[in-house]
């Protein structure tokens, strides 16, 4: 039986909002891998929203999250490292 997310009490819709965000902001983490600062933003800022998001009854969504931003992070040092491997003379 699905509830009325107006009947959630308000901290439970913002650590749902949490969890959701962190899903999201690790997916864009990974995407914007390939430009390192942004990448390495969205990945922090998708496991601190991953973390507030596990104390809600959502904590698949913020599970995934806060692994798909480290994940963004880890590949975003990665590259930037290649990057400037490959820069050196």
């Amino acid at each position: 039986m699905q509830t009325d997310p107006a009947s959630l009490d308000p901290e439970e819709r913002t650590n749902k909002f949490y969890a959701l965000a962190s899903a999201a902001l690790g997916l864009f983490s990974l995407c914007g891998a390939l430009i390192p600062a942004f990448g390495t933003i969205l990945g922090i800022l998708g496991i601190i929203l991953g973390i507030l998001g596990r104390r809600s009854e959502n904590k698949r969504a913020a599970t995934v999250g806060i692994a798909l931003s480290i994940i963004g992070l880890l590949t975003a040092i990665i590259y930037s490292i290649l990057v400037y491997i490959a820069s050196l003379p």
